[in-house]
């Protein structure tokens, strides 16, 4: 499951979770950070040092990721091609 930083993170001069990230999966952007969901490992590591509280895990990405690889391994079952 990956993560996401929120509004409460827009203009937040804290950068407590971005020195934990063991990947770098931070991305700066003009006032705020998000996170590169593909660099993102799931270590949660952010979520108790940001102190804007602004990091929550991404629980619809996880959900299509989950229903995709069920869809692949279905199909592939099935002999079938998805569109």
């Amino acid at each position: 499951m990956t993560y996401v930083v929120t509004e409460s993170c827009i203009q937040c001069k804290y950068t407590d979770c971005v020195d934990v990230c063991p990947v770098d999966c931070f991305v700066e952007g003009p006032n705020f950070l998000a996170i590169d969901p593909d660099e993102c490992i799931d270590c949660t590591l952010c979520v108790a040092e940001c102190p804007a509280e602004a990091i929550f895990a991404d629980r619809q990405r996880n959900i299509e990721i989950i229903i995709d690889e069920f869809l692949t391994v279905f199909c592939q079952k099935m002999n079938a091609v998805i569109y």
